[in-house]
């Protein structure tokens, strides 16, 4: 049975799921959708076409579901989606999409620290880390298992790879490759995120050719495209691998050097 506080504000044609529990003073409006298990803490805000999936947690004052904040924004209808066992602390802020039937999106497993800002049309994969006041602007997508430090903006349209780090209080621009560790302002990239990838079950001998393939992306004065050319000769096939150089294809912003 769920938990609603009877000062919580909540729309008829809401959804809650069993065992929801509602603090005092938190407000949730029409259309929106909350998983079985998940507790919003009071003064919580849960608007637009949102869906929190089951077991989330969502901290006062954090607001969901709001609308867009680009210019370019009409009052379309759009969405808001958010994975199982998601944490959404003090103060954080998901907006809605921009252009008809677009969605923001946060994955499963994620930890949106306090005061964190995701923009129109985010893609947030599982299992990331935004730090303090991190702020991603529209568009931007952020892979499985990425990190981003407190206080670190990341440019719209930018990407953020599958277990790469960005320090704290970095400026991103261009698109940061899976497995790297970035900080500074531009950021760029330093080394390998050694640490994310062995919390996340990677072989030391995977680690050792993802650095052998930074060497040759950031040491070994070859252009990208060369350099590219030369992970793939040596190290096709591995898993790893061929994710990194799928991403550096897709680039349409370039990669930080």
């Amino acid at each position: 049975m769920s938990s609603i506080h009877p000062l919580a504000s909540i729309d008829p044609s809401a959804e809650l799921g069993e065992g929801v529990e509602v603090g005092p003073f938190t407000v949730i409006g029409p259309h929106v959708r909350i998983g079985a298990r998940s507790v919003l803490h009071p003064h919580a805000v849960i608007m637009g076409h949102t869906r929190i999936a089951e077991e989330c947690e969502v901290f006062p004052f954090a607001c969901v579901g709001m609308q867009s904040q680009d210019l370019k924004f009409h009052g379309e209808e759009t969405a808001i989606e958010v994975g199982a066992r998601t944490t959404i602390r003090e103060y954080v802020t998901i907006n809605g999409g921009t252009g008809e039937g677009s969605r923001t999106v946060v994955g499963e497993d994620c930890h949106l620290m306090t005061g964190c800002h995701i923009a129109h049309n985010v893609k947030v994969g599982n299992g990331v880390v935004l730090t303090n006041l991190a702020t991603l602007g529209g568009e931007v997508v952020v892979e499985d298992g990425a990190v981003v430090g407190g206080l670190s903006g990341v440019h719209q349209f930018c990407r953020i790879g599958r277990m790469a780090y960005v320090g704290a209080h970095s400026k991103v621009t261009q698109d940061i490759p899976p497995y790297m560790l970035c900080d500074g302002h531009p950021a760029v990239v330093r080394t390998i995120n050694k640490v994310g990838m062995q919390r996340r079950g990677i072989t030391s001998e995977t680690m050792i050719l993802i650095q052998r393939a930074f060497r040759l992306l950031y040491r070994s004065g070859l252009s990208v495209p060369s350099a590219t050319s030369k992970i793939e000769e040596q190290y096709a096939g591995i898993p790893e691998i061929e994710t990194l150089l799928d991403f550096i294809r897709a680039s349409s912003r370039g990669i930080s050097r």
